[in-house]
């Protein structure tokens, strides 16, 4: 299903001939339109697309990617279900492309189409004082929106929900009865950079916060929009106070997430899953369904459905519980 991007303008369309040389890389024999650079699962048969690591392999074998940025190594896996544009980094190229295609990606520090709010536009929600909206802002009926709150442009808020004082919101679309509650900044660009010893290159974050009804969000709070895919909090679940959660993870319904807990990039956390107080998840991992996490954990490699894990590294509770003793 093809969307549009609500908050970043995209160029219409890009032959493979400039892509290829903004990447310094030779010509194809062809000169197709490229409409989007999107992660495997999004990309549609007019878009390119990337693959960095063999654990993807699976969403290779089903992406509709006309394209596939992918390093030498991998260069004979990806031709057996797309068209390979080898590169040297494939992340630092994913970076330039989306730059490409997306202008004006990381120009969004600041928005300074913010203005005080008109109640006529606003007349079914209540606003405390000292509020600014960006342009295009929605927001359903039977909502609050605390003091000293920001809500940037094109943010989308569903009907009675609950917004607290002192929260950013950009880049966002919440759905019905989600509470975010004081001092939280939602959207904002993820930590992405590839390292350079002269100067770093700054990564694009084109995607979105997704937060889906009846969600609430604790005190304190920072929640990163997706860099090519998006951030997603599922429907019911509910996340205590200091939580980080960075670009492109995504927690599935009904989950339980105690003070202080950290997510690394690009997780999959499944439904119901409870963790506990200042427990850490790593990057590009699957958590199962049903998983029990134990406070103070630190969870390197994925989990399995319904399992009990504790410790550094996270272990079955019981063989974490028999070690201690001794």
């Amino acid at each position: 299903m093809k969307i549009n991007n609500r908050f970043f303008k995209k160029i219409k369309k890009i032959k493979i001939s400039e892509i290829l040389n903004v990447l310094n890389i030779k010509k194809l024999n062809n000169n197709d339109d490229i409409f989007d650079i999107k992660d495997l699962n999004n990309a549609s048969s007019n878009d390119i697309s990337f693959f960095n690591s063999i654990k993807y392999l699976d969403l290779l074998k089903k992406t509709k990617a006309k394209y596939i940025l992918v390093e030498k190594k991998y260069e004979k896996i990806v031709k057996n279900y797309s068209n390979p544009v080898v590169i040297p980094n494939v992340l630092k190229s994913v970076a330039i492309l989306t730059k490409l295609f997306y202008p004006n990606s990381l120009d969004d520090v600041v928005d300074f189409s913010l203005n005080k709010p008109k109640k006529k536009n606003f007349s079914r929600i209540k606003i405390g004082k000292n509020i600014l909206f960006g342009k295009n802002v929605k927001i359903g009926n039977g909502s609050i929106i605390g003091h000293n709150t920001i809500i940037e442009s094109n943010v989308k808020i569903g009907l009675n929900c609950k917004i607290g004082s002192n929260v950013l919101i950009k880049n966002s679309i919440i759905g019905n009865n989600v509470r975010i509650l004081d001092g939280s900044i939602i959207g904002k660009k993820g930590f992405g950079f590839f390292p350079d010893k002269t100067e770093n290159y700054r990564y694009p974050h084109i995607g979105y916060v997704i937060i889906e009804d009846n969600v609430e969000i604790g005190c304190s709070n920072t929640i990163d929009r997706g860099s090519i895919s998006n951030t997603i909090i599922g429907r019911n679940t509910f996340i205590d106070n200091q939580v980080h959660i960075a670009h492109n993870v995504q927690i599935g319904q009904n989950c339980i997430i105690t003070a202080q807990v950290g997510f690394a990039g690009s997780s999959n956390i499944g439904k119901n899953v409870m963790i506990g107080g200042q427990a850490g998840i790593s990057g590009h991992l699957n958590i199962g369904n049903n998983v029990k996490i134990g406070g103070g954990s630190g969870v390197i490699k994925n989990i399995p459905d319904n399992t009990r894990v504790m410790g550094y590294p996270a272990k079955d509770v019981r063989k974490f519980l028999k070690e201690s003793k001794n």
